[in-house]
Formats: C-alpha cells, structure tokens, sequence
C-alpha cells in the first residue's frame, strides 16, 4: 500500500496561505486512500501556479506548454489506457488558452481526470483577470473593471454532457479528497472545478467570501438529471453549490478504438521495416 511519503517531491514554492497547498493535501491523501502507486499514476499540467502542482509531488509527469495539457494528456491515454492519466491546469490555462482543447476532450469522452484550480485570476503573471474572473473585478490591467462576462465552467460543460462535472472547495479538504476518489473511480472524462483563493491578487474571492456562499448539494440531489444540473451550474453569487453537479454514462474514446481496446498501443509489437517502406514512398 502507498504512503504519503511516497508521494513527497519538491518542497512547494507557492504563497503562505495559497489554496494550492489544501489541493495538494487533498490529492496525495485521495491517491493513498485509493491504494494507486505512484509509479502507476502520470500527471500532465501546463503553465502557471496550478502548473507547478506535479513538481510537488512524486509520480510521471509531463510539464507542457500554455492550455495545451489536454491534448498532451490525450496523447498519453491513446498511447497507454492503463495509465491512470491526470491534467492539471489553472483557470487561465484551461477556460482561456485551453478552451477548445477542452471542448474536444468532453465531446470524445477520453477517460483523462481534469483539475482546474479556479483562482478566478492570472497568478504567475501577476494579477490579471482570467475568464472566470467576476464582472466589474478591478485588477492590475482592468483598473476600470472587468468589462467580459465571467465565464461558467460548470453550466459549459453541463451543456456539452461531460461525463463526470463537480466542484470543490480548497477550504474544505476532506469534501474535496471525496470528489478527486469519485472522479478517479468514474469512467470517462471529469472536470472538477476547484475554487481556490489568490491570497495575493484576488482580495474578492478570499476563503471567507467562499465560506459565506458555498454549500453542499443537497442528499436527495440526483446529478444524472441533466435539467436539474444545469439550473445548478448557472448558481452562483450568495449560494454556490460544491459537490457532483452531473454525471453519466457514455462510452468512452478507448473503448471505441479497436487497435488499443485491448492491448495497449505501448505494448504491441511493432515492425520497423514497415516504417522504413513507408518512408520510401515519400521520397
């Protein structure tokens, strides 16, 4: 069985107080509760504070460009569906640089798990507002205040039928801990959304402004009822939900590829000769 010593890497270099470190907390503890080895679990993450998660950890791990850690992760998965394969991304990085990454990545359904460290502001690049940031927020390069329509993460992926929408709090680790096992446990692609206070460019979005809103879907809350899902993405402002807003169960991308259903691509033989004739007919 894991320990969480098997998962120590670098020592975090991010703020006192930033909401990375309960995240952190939150998934070494989901992945030692789970019994996944290190060695069997590959992290991809791409720019920013949310970027430098996999460095704090010890496991495989694919550090790549600005909202491009979806189609890296992808890659992975078609190469290897035995891995259990993770992205990590900001706000930013995802909604932003990413955001047609990740529309493809819902609509073929790949079994990728996606965490999104929702700050709600560019933290690596000093404070400027992201897509999720509030309408009216005053930031370093919005002094006259957000003028875009803040982006909904949730209520966008609800609309797309992704597999597996949830949202979780930094300020509540062990509820947290629960969402990272049940998106590791579900099969096909999550997204769980994690509102994680900038304690040092977002003085909107503190621990307390969140703990005054945010509240736990309710028992009898059903999170296959499609309809139901979306009026609660669309929540937002004095009452945040925090939980499984919507799941189902479609195929997924693997599965539906016959080269790879049952043997991984990395553990098939392969000729070189062959590959040396096709070259051949190029030239």
């Amino acid at each position: 069985m894991p320990s969480l010593s098997d998962y120590k890497g670098q020592t975090p270099a991010w703020c006192p107080g930033c909401g990375n470190f309960p995240i952190l907390k939150a998934f070494k503890d989901a992945m030692v509760e789970l019994g996944i080895e290190s060695h069997q679990l590959m992290i991809v993450s791409g720019i920013g504070q949310a970027g430098k998660f996999p460095h704090y950890l010890k496991c495989n791990t694919f550090n790549g460009l600005h909202g491009r850690t979806l189609p890296v992760a992808t890659a992975i998965r078609l190469a290897n569906h035995k891995m259990l394969t993770i992205a990590v991304a900001g706000d930013g990085d995802c909604y932003g640089e990413g955001g047609n990454h990740l529309i493809h990545a819902i609509r073929r359904n790949i079994n990728v798990k996606l965490f999104v460290h929702n700050n709600q502001i560019y933290g690596l690049t000093k404070g400027q507002a992201s897509p999720t940031s509030m309408e009216g927020m005053i930031t370093k390069n919005q002094p006259f205040g957000v003028f875009a329509e803040q982006f909904n993460p949730l209520a966008f992926a609800v609309a797309l039928d992704c597999s597996f929408t949830a949202r979780g709090f930094a300020g509540n680790i062990e509820h947290l801990k629960g969402l990272i096992k049940e998106a590791v446990n579900h099969k096909g692609f999550t997204l769980v959304d994690i509102l994680q206070p900038c304690v040092v460019y977002n003085r909107l979005n503190t621990y307390e402004w969140y703990k005054q809103r945010v509240y736990h879907l309710e028992p009898e809350y059903n999170p296959q009822d499609r309809i139901e899902a979306f009026k609660k993405a669309l929540e937002w402002g004095e009452r945040i939900p925090i939980g499984i807003i919507y799941k189902n169960n479609r195929p997924i991308y693997e599965d539906r590829l016959p080269i790879i259903k049952e043997t991984p691509l990395i553990k098939q033989s392969f000729d070189i000769s062959k590959v040396s004739q096709t070259v051949k007919e190029f030239l």
